[in-house]
Order: structure tokens, then C-alpha cells, then sequence
């Protein structure tokens, strides 16, 4: 711990709060998700810490059970677009030949359409449910993860420990899985963060928008979308979700800048 920099417990702290917060959600939350306890935009009391929204529900409450939501997706997200994207590159960057060629630039077509436009296109015309929109941000964000993964992945497969594994007879496997995936995850876990806070800003903002999480449920870019009007009044219903996305992001942002910095030079092979 003594070894820590102030800035990542800071960081891990918050993040560990932000976690637990989601996993104990109905526990934490002094009322229902969708119950209504109050006038509409009623100040912030004893009674309700953080106030109410546009209908008169407990804003803490929701922003409990929206922050349990976001954070859901956004991990099932990010996971899926690193194991999708990351298996894809590794594979792409030892296979080589006409396999990398089809791989790459299949990705590059992906890329080149604007994420958000290709997310609203496809949800547009498909079933707004929380599998379908897992599916469409994951798939989607392993792109970047592909471009990623491959570049670091072909570094590494010209490096000796990888050569001296081809010629003790190890498979392509044993290679991608044993020798390669080891030492490019300095680089991947660094990107995991960000593409952690990616996926909550892209649930967040298909929400607003109306094409992610469906009411009654919550998530925090639609408590934004539910009080937008509110900050004509001077009511910060909306500004607070915001807020609670931005401490998000800075704190996940500060424990995955200290694991890049512990984990940036290669390891080597097992030889």
C-alpha cells in the first residue's frame, strides 16, 4: 500500500464505492426505483437528499439503481468488445496473410462509420432491450480493441522468446495465448479503462437520446434526459448524473494510468 501513489487509492477508492454502490444498490437505496415519495423537483431535505425528479421520485434512489445500470452494461460491454477484439488481433497478427488482410479490413469498413450513427441505425430497427444493447456497444467499441491488440501483437511475434517458442514446436495457440497475450496487457488494461468510461458515456448518451435504457428503468443519462427541462427552473436534477459520470471516469482513469505505469515493460517469454 505504502507503494500506491495518493492519486490511484484515490482512485480505487472512489471506483470501489462506485461498485459497491451498484452491487448493493436495493439495499443502499432508501426507496423504490420507480416509486413516487414527493412533489415534483421537491428541494433536497432530510427526507430527500438529493430531491426529486420531473414525476416526483426520490433522485437519490434513482441515481443509485442508474448508476447500478450504467455500470452493468457498460462492464458487460467493455468485457465483450476486449474478448471479441483482443482474440481477433492476436489471431490477425500471427496468422498474417490473406486471414489479417480480411480481418483488417473488415475493421477498417466498421470504423470507418461513426459509432453513434451506426449504434442508432441498428437500434433503430431492432428491440431496445439490455441484451441487444450489450451486444451492439461491445461489438462495436472491439474495433478499437482489434486495432489495438493487432498492433501490439505484431511487435511482439517478431520479438526471440516468441521465435524460440515456434521452434520448440508450440502451436499458434500456445503462442497467441502463452507468449503474446502476457506481455500485451500492459497496453490492453490500460485501454480497458477507457474503454470502460467509453461505454458509459455511449450508454449514457443513447439514452438521452432515447434509444438506450427504457423507462421505468434507470440509468443516469436518462435521469438527465428526465430532467433537462429542469435546469431552465435552476433545478440541478440533471446536473447531478452528469457529475456522478465525470467523478466515474476521473477515478477510473487514475487506477488504469497506475497499472499502465507498474505493468510497461514486457515480461518475457516463458522460454
Amino acid at each position: 500500500m505504502r507503494n500506491i501513489p495518493i492519486s490511484a487509492l484515490i482512485g480505487i477508492f472512489l471506483t470501489g464505492l462506485f461498485f459497491l454502490a451498484a452491487i448493493f444498490a436495493p439495499l443502499i437505496a432508501p426507496y423504490g426505483m420507480a416509486e413516487i415519495v414527493g412533489d415534483v423537483w421537491a428541494p433536497m431535505s432530510a427526507e430527500h437528499w438529493l430531491g426529486t425528479d420531473s414525476i416526483g421520485r426520490d433522485l437519490l434512489s434513482r441515481m443509485i439503481y442508474g448508476g447500478r445500470m450504467t455500470i452493468f452494461i457498460a462492464t458487460l460491454a467493455t468485457l465483450l468488445s476486449f474478448f471479441t477484439g483482443a482474440v481477433l488481433g492476436l489471431i490477425a497478427a500471427v496468422m498474417g496473410g490473406w486471414i489479417d488482410q480480411i480481418l483488417s479490413r473488415f475493421i477498417d469498413l466498421i470504423m470507418s462509420i461513426p459509432t453513434l450513427i451506426f449504434a442508432l441505425v441498428v437500434l433503430s430497427v431492432m428491440p431496445v432491450t439490455i441484451p441487444i444493447l450489450i451486444l451492439v456497444m461491445g461489438l462495436l467499441d472491439s474495433t478499437r480493441v482489434f486495432r489495438l491488440a493487432r498492433a501490439v501483437a505484431v511487435d511482439i511475434n517478431v520479438m526471440d522468446f516468441v521465435e524460440a517458442a515456434r521452434l520448440r514446436g508450440e502451436g499458434r495457440i500456445w503462442v497467441i495465448f502463452r507468449e503474446i497475450l502476457p506481455n500485451a496487457l500492459s497496453p490492453l488494461v490500460a485501454e480497458m479503462g477507457l474503454r470502460f468510461i467509453f461505454a458509459v458515456l455511449f450508454v449514457s448518451t443513447l439514452s438521452f437520446l432515447g434509444l438506450g435504457v427504457q423507462p421505468p428503468q434507470a440509468d443516469w443519462g436518462g435521469i438527465v434526459k428526465e430532467n433537462k427541462d429542469g435546469i431552465v427552473y435552476g433545478v440541478p436534477a440533471a446536473l447531478l448524473p452528469a457529475l456522478a459520470i465525470s467523478l466515474l471516469a476521473i477515478s477510473v482513469n487514475l487506477v488504469a494510468d497506475w497499472v499502465l505505469n507498474r505493468t510497461t515493460s514486457l515480461k518475457g517469454g516463458r522460454g
